[in-house]
C-alpha cells in the first residue's frame, strides 16, 4: 500500500499554467537537452517546503527507443532524476541556496508502477531537512490517481 500523500492536490489545477517553465527551470538547474526531467513548477509552499511539478513524457525521450522496445517504460533512475532536479530547482529559487547542488543522496525508493509515454508524471516534494549546505527532500511521483514512485533524495552544496 502507497504511502499517504505529502499533501492536499485536489485544490491545485493540475493542467494550470505553471509558475516556472522548462526554460525558467534551465537557468537554475545545470541539467540540460536529454538530461533535463523537470518540465514545469505548478505550485509552491514556502513556509511549508512544500512544491509540485512535472515532467510531460514524450515519445521523444532518449530511453524510449532501447527502454523497453515495443513497450517503453521510464526507467527508475530517470524518475529519482527528475525527484532530483525538483529538489534542487526548489532550495535554489526559492530558498535562494547558491553554488552548484551535487546529489547526495538516496534512500528507501519504492517504485509502485510504471510511467509511459503520452504521460504527466506529477512530483510532489517536501523538504524534511535544511541545512546550510545539505538538504534532504522527500518526493512522490504521480500519474493520474496512482503513485509511480516515492523515494527521499538529498543534495549538498558543493
Amino acid at each position: 500500500m502507497p504511502p499517504t500523500l505529502l499533501f492536499d492536490i485536489s485544490n491545485i489545477d493540475l493542467n494550470g499554467k505553471s509558475l516556472f517553465t522548462k526554460k525558467e527551470i534551465l537557468e537554475v538547474n545545470p541539467q540540460a537537452h536529454e538530461m533535463q526531467q523537470l518540465d514545469g513548477i505548478l505550485w509552491y509552499d514556502k513556509e511549508k517546503y512544500l512544491i509540485l511539478g512535472y515532467k510531460d513524457v514524450t515519445e521523444e525521450e532518449f530511453w524510449v527507443r532501447g527502454h523497453i522496445p515495443e513497450r517503453p517504460i521510464m526507467p527508475g533512475v530517470i524518475m529519482i532524476e527528475a525527484a532530483a532536479q525538483l529538489s534542487s530547482f526548489f532550495v535554489k529559487k526559492i530558498y535562494n541556496l547558491q553554488g552548484f547542488i551535487g546529489f547526495a543522496g538516496i534512500d528507501s525508493a519504492k517504485f509502485r508502477s510504471v510511467v509511459v509515454p503520452g504521460q504527466r508524471l506529477l512530483l510532489l516534494a517536501y523538504i524534511n531537512k535544511f541545512r546550510s549546505r545539505k538538504y534532504t527532500c522527500m518526493v512522490q511521483g504521480m500519474v493520474g490517481d496512482t503513485m509511480v514512485f516515492d523515494t527521499t533524495v538529498s543534495g549538498l552544496n558543493v
